[in-house]
């Protein structure tokens, strides 16, 4: 266990270098929530077609928006991992005796470290549109652990995604592909109420739903949880594993 933690550490240093030189893509993603939240939030707010019970569209779409921002951001970053085999790094890793297990669980602690910085800019900007937040310690403690934990899923998704198609134009459409359907067929922007039955049963499957879930519960003042949260995490430790275990048997495939 103590060499398995050291060199997923090591994996996280790394990649953590890599985003303290070259931090524009954060700072890209960071416009993204704002024009969700300054432009879209605001007309819709205005509309009232989506009865979102005591909370406003607005409060109601802050964590949705969080967590599009965080399933955008790690499904592309299969594509990082493309570019590290044509560069040979993939490589270099698996010659190392470094566990397969401890690389892939390094690079999925590294998303979600990215993913607390989006959770960091959407609270200032929701602070700022006066969105009712929880501003409780424990609270904000659950939501980044939430984002991390969803960041993790969806990059080691991403991995997966990479180590079966190979190439980044093929990475590109695939991710493009996936990203909006897990986006629209889940409760981001509207609640699970309002669709229709087969969209309904299609967002219970959707891991983006129980991630929003939490996310709604526990970052917005009067918040609710529709599924509880136990059952939210467990789904959530349960997608983990499972893609996990699938990444940790293809990852050196990427290298043939």
């Amino acid at each position: 266990m103590k060499r398995f933690v050291r060199e997923s550490i090591a994996i996280v240093q790394v990649e953590l270098i890599k985003l303290v030189r070259d931090p524009t893509e954060i700072i890209s993603r960071a416009v993204q929530p704002v024009l969700w939240l300054a432009v879209f939030g605001q007309v819709l707010a205005q509309v009232r077609g989506i009865q979102t019970g005591q909370l406003s569209y607005l409060a109601f779409i802050t964590p949705g928006i969080l967590a599009q921002s965080v399933l955008f951001s790690a499904i592309f970053y299969g594509i990082a991992i493309i570019w590290e085999r044509d560069l040979g790094v993939v490589h270099k890793l698996l010659v190392s005796p470094a566990r397969r297990a401890s690389l892939v669980f390094g690079k999925a602690v590294a998303a979600g470290f990215r993913g607390i910085l989006q959770a960091s800019v959407i609270y200032v900007i929701a602070l700022i549109m006066h969105v009712p937040l929880n501003l409780d310690v424990l609270a904000i403690c659950a939501v980044l652990a939430s984002v991390m934990l969803g960041s993790g899923i969806f990059a080691t998704f991403s991995l997966v995604i990479a180590c079966i198609v190979k190439t980044r134009e093929r990475f590109m459409g695939i991710g493009q592909l996936l990203t909006m359907p897990l986006f629209f067929a889940s409760n981001a922007i509207y609640p699970l109420d309002i669709m229709p039955d087969w969209l309904r049963a299609v967002a219970q499957l959707n891991p983006l739903t129980y991630l929003i879930d939490v996310l709604r519960g526990l970052m917005i003042a009067g918040g609710s949880n529709i599924h509880g949260y136990a059952v939210d995490f467990a789904v959530l430790f349960a997608v983990f594993g499972a893609l996990l275990l699938i990444a940790v048997r293809l990852y050196p495939t990427l290298a043939e």
